[in-house]
């Protein structure tokens, strides 16, 4: 591949993840958003959340953060998942330590896998996951197509929408673990609970959760 790299750069100039400008080398990330992205800086990663004990994101979703994702998830961009990975796996090393035991993610109903062809928190666990230098397993099945948790109104709502959404795959396999588990982005945290609350139920010791971001004035 890399003898043909500087072809494919002229024919397909690389873009930058965040904000789409030329770059003017082979990359990711250009210089003014590497400098400007909204992080969450500090203790600011860090959310408590219902069932799980926290959940840490490197951004905030907002701004080119926002629009990346929404490309990410809605426009075929499954490709981002290689440069969020660093980022959120070094948000992971940074306040979770390794205080988890094995890595999984919130997954697709089957209806909106095959609509949508990848399933996007799974590629961001696995990407993840491999620059931790482990693997993923999977924990959750969705069996509910449930409707988009952006499109509704509040908390409440959102909890009622996802109630028994998911089931367990292996109870055998998460009985005393501690788990990780990935998603894209964290808004009311209706999912990550609800999800928690299946594992725990299931024989699970603990459940941390990692997204890629966070709303702001959660």
């Amino acid at each position: 591949m890399g003898i043909f790299r500087p072809m494919l750069d002229l024919l397909f100039p690389p873009r930058c993840v965040f904000c789409r400008a030329f770059l003017g080398r082979s990359g990711n990330t250009c210089p003014s958003c590497a400098d400007a992205l909204p992080v969450c800086a500090g203790e600011r990663a860090v959310q408590p959340g219902e069932y799980y004990s926290f959940c840490v994101s490197p951004f905030y979703y907002e701004g080119v953060v926002r629009d990346s994702h929404h490309r990410y998830k809605f426009q075929g961009a499954s490709f981002y998942s290689r440069t969020y990975a660093p980022y959120l796996a070094e948000c992971i090393a940074a306040h979770c330590g390794t205080r988890y035991d094995l890595i999984s993610w919130v997954p697709l109903s089957r209806k909106r896998l095959r609509e949508r062809g990848y399933d996007q928190a799974r590629l961001l666990a696995d990407d993840t996951a491999a620059v931790l230098g482990t693997r993923t397993v999977a924990t959750l099945k969705k069996v509910k197509n449930t409707a988009a948790q952006s499109g509704l109104g509040g908390p409440e709502e959102r909890k009622a929408n996802i109630s028994e959404a998911y089931v367990v795959l292996d109870q055998a396999s998460i009985a005393r673990k501690r788990i990780l588990l990935v998603d894209d982005v964290s808004t009311t945290g209706a999912t990550l609970a609800e999800c928690a609350r299946c594992l725990l139920k299931a024989g699970a010791e603990e459940v941390i959760c990692a997204t890629l971001a966070r709303r702001l004035d959660a």
